[in-house]
């Protein structure tokens, strides 16, 4: 599962807007090429809202455990959940081990879940994660957007 993998099956859901930060769209140039995943049924990057899943293809600073700086590595963030988080975390896990679910590095306590470039193991479990995370995020804009 790479990164385009990733972007194409987000995108393909109803109203979910992948956006990948880049030079000239006033981005931080640290977030350029790391992509941000939001429910918004009308195409525009919300401001007051935070992504229910990022890709992330460098280190930042305060969150370098994962080793970003190796060759052909990316970083699948989700907002799981505190229970789902849990489900699939194991206490010491390795944030820099490929293809392996851990808590995230800075934001785990928040329930948001990662992984070093999914593939035969995490892939399909990313992509239900995924999926999950996409629902919470539009059921919580239906209920802030109700008439």
């Amino acid at each position: 599962m790479d990164i385009d993998a990733i972007i194409t099956l987000v995108s393909g859901w109803d109203g979910a807007l992948a956006v990948t930060a880049a030079d000239g769209d006033g981005s931080p140039a640290l977030a350029w090429g790391d992509s941000f995943f939001y429910y918004a049924p009308d195409g525009v990057m919300p401001q007051r809202t935070q992504p229910f899943a990022t890709i992330v293809t460098k280190n930042y600073p305060g969150d370098d455990s994962s080793r970003l700086d190796r060759p052909g590595v990316f970083r699948l963030n989700i907002d799981a959940g505190r229970g789902l988080a849990q489900e699939h975390t194991e206490d010491g896990a390795d944030p820099a081990a490929p293809d392996a679910f851990f808590a995230h590095p800075v934001y785990g306590a928040a329930g948001w879940i990662s992984v070093i470039s999914p593939a035969a193991v995490t892939a399909e479990p990313a992509k239900e994660l995924l999926h999950q995370a996409y629902q919470v995020a539009r059921d919580r804009y239906e209920r802030r957007n109700r008439g």
